[in-house]
C-alpha cells in the first residue's frame, strides 16, 4: 500500500482496489496528479480491510479478482458501511452485473476499457457532495430522512436504507405532490440507459414499501410513482 497526501485543509482520499498492476498504477498516477490522496490494494481481502479501517471519500473497486472478488467486497463493505461511496470499475459489461452492483449499493459503474477523462469526470461527480453536513434532516409530512445515517422514519422509528433506496425516496420527497416517471428515476439515481423493460425501480420501490409501509409510495398508472405524504 502507498499513500500520497497532498497539502491542504481538505484532501479527498480515494482507495483503489485493483489486482492488475498496469491499470492500478495508471489510476493511482492519474488521481494523484489530479490532487487526490490515494491508497491502493492489490486484492479484494486487503481492499476490504483498508476500506473498513480507513475513512475514504470514494472506493474504486474492480470486480474480477482472485480469492475475494469485488462483489464479495462490495457486499461486505456496504453491509458494514452503507454510507461508503463506491465506483465499480470492471471488464464485465453485461446489464445484469451492473444492476446487481447498483442494487447492492454501488454509486456508479464504469466498464473497461475506459478513458481517463471519463474516469476523472465520474470521480468528480461522486465527490461533488463530499463535505456536506452529515446531520442534514429532510422532512415531508410525517416522513423524516436522515441524510448522514441513510435512515428514514415514517412514524414507527428510524429504518436503515441502502443508498439507492434512500436516493429514490429522497427524489420522491423532492417532488412531493408530483408523480415521478420511472425513466426519470433511472436517469437521476442509476445514471444508466437501462433497457426500458428494466424493473430496478419497481424492485427498489417494493423494498421501500416493505420497510416503511405500502401506503408511503403511490403507483401512478402510466406516470410513475408519487410520495403519499
Amino acid at each position: 500500500m502507498i499513500s500520497n497526501d497532498s497539502a491542504g485543509p481538505r484532501v479527498q482520499r480515494i482507495l483503489v482496489v485493483e489486482d492488475e498492476p498496469g491499470i492500478r498504477d495508471f489510476i493511482v498516477r492519474a488521481l494523484s496528479a489530479a490532487g487526490y490522496a490515494i491508497d491502493f490494494a492489490c486484492d479484494g481481502a486487503d481492499g476490504l480491510h483498508q476500506a473498513l479501517a480507513g475513512d475514504y471519500s470514494l472506493v474504486i473497486l474492480d470486480l474480477v479478482m482472485p480469492e475475494t472478488d469485488g462483489r464479495a467486497v462490495l457486499t461486505r463493505l456496504l453491509r458494514d458501511r452503507p454510507e461508503q461511496p463506491v465506483l465499480v470499475l470492471s471488464c464485465l459489461s453485461d446489464v445484469t452485473t451492473k444492476v446487481t452492483c447498483l442494487d447492492l449499493g454501488a454509486h456508479d459503474y464504469l466498464t473497461k476499457p475506459f478513458s481517463l477523462a471519463e474516469l476523472l469526470a465520474r470521480v468528480r461527480v461522486q465527490l461533488r457532495g463530499d463535505g456536506r453536513p452529515r446531520d442534514e434532516i429532510i422532512r415531508a409530512g410525517d416522513l423524516v430522512l436522515d441524510v448522514g445515517r441513510l435512515e428514514a422514519d415514517a412514524g414507527n422509528g428510524p429504518i436503515a436504507l441502502t443508498r439507492l433506496e434512500f436516493l429514490l425516496l429522497k427524489a420522491l420527497v423532492e417532488h412531493a405532490g408530483q408523480s415521478v416517471a420511472k425513466d426519470q428515476l433511472l436517469a437521476t439515481i442509476w445514471g444508466y440507459d437501462f433497457d426500458p423493460g428494466s424493473n430496478v425501480v419497481d424492485v427498489c420501490v417494493r423494498r421501500l414499501r416493505g420497510k416503511l409501509g405500502f401506503d408511503l409510495i403511490r403507483t401512478v398508472r402510466g406516470a410513475g410513482y408519487q410520495l403519499a405524504c
